[in-house]
């Protein structure tokens, strides 16, 4: 029985390490391919901060105005500086052929474009996440609803990507595409965008947000799952 079993082991074994080794090439070079051309992450970025810095100018400088509006600043802002990056998810990839190439080889094509994927996040919504403090405190948030807007984010931002990326690959091979772009996501975003911002303006007001978290989990759950294949398939629906 052992005997029988260990060559299934080994298999398995070997499929898992060349699984996570195609993962990990194409993550560094996804991740090489964008400090090559930081514009692509850094004007989202720079969006990000300057967008939500002149909210305090534009609107009021007053604490508890400023504080009561800040999820709903910060949170609108940060989607809309994912959406600005969706734009160089494939595009590189399809002026070089190497999307053709992806399709055309042996790998697994929603294993590559989940990587392709995490790269866009480490570099656009992990920022975010990171920027999102500095801000807060910018904008009159106490530490709490900072650590509350901070778990939000870190449960959306990744299905902001997932999600983006069906979009992304659906338009690929189209010129001045961002427009359509954004009428293709931003209603699958709208739902993430609410019980996000729910979510930290129901904790200013000591109320349980324990429905908005699971809601966002769930989404991250279900993007994980579903975004690399019908991704994939939107793909070679583009290239055909």
């Amino acid at each position: 029985m052992h005997l029988n079993n260990s060559p299934r082991l080994q298999n398995r074994k070997l499929k898992g390490t060349f699984f996570m080794s195609i993962f990990i090439k194409t993550l560094k070079r996804d991740l090489k391919m964008a400090l090559r051309n930081p514009s692509s992450f850094l004007n989202p970025l720079l969006f990000f901060v300057i967008a939500i810095s002149l909210f305090p100018i534009a609107i009021s400088p007053e604490s508890h105005t400023l504080s009561n509006m800040a999820p709903g600043i910060i949170w609108v802002t940060a989607m809309l500086s994912v959406l600005l990056s969706l734009n160089a998810l494939f595009h590189y990839d399809y002026d070089n052929g190497v999307l053709e190439q992806m399709i055309i080889s042996h790998h697994p094509l929603p294993l590559i474009l989940l990587a392709k994927t995490t790269a866009h996040w480490i570099l656009t919504g992990l920022p975010i996440i990171l920027l999102s403090p500095l801000l807060g405190i910018a904008l009159f948030l106490d530490s709490k609803n900072i650590y509350i807007l901070i778990l939000t984010l870190f449960l959306a931002t990744p299905c902001l990507s997932l999600i983006g990326a069906i979009g992304a690959s659906l338009i690929v091979g189209i010129k001045n595409s961002g427009m359509l772009l954004s009428l293709l996501i931003l209603p699958l975003y709208i739902p993430i965008l609410i019980f996000g911002t729910s979510a930290v303006s129901q904790s200013q007001f000591n109320l349980p947000i324990d429905g908005q978290l699971y809601f966002l989990g769930s989404v991250l759950i279900l993007s994980l799952i579903t975004s690399p294949f019908v991704s994939a398939l939107a793909l070679r629906i583009s290239l055909e």
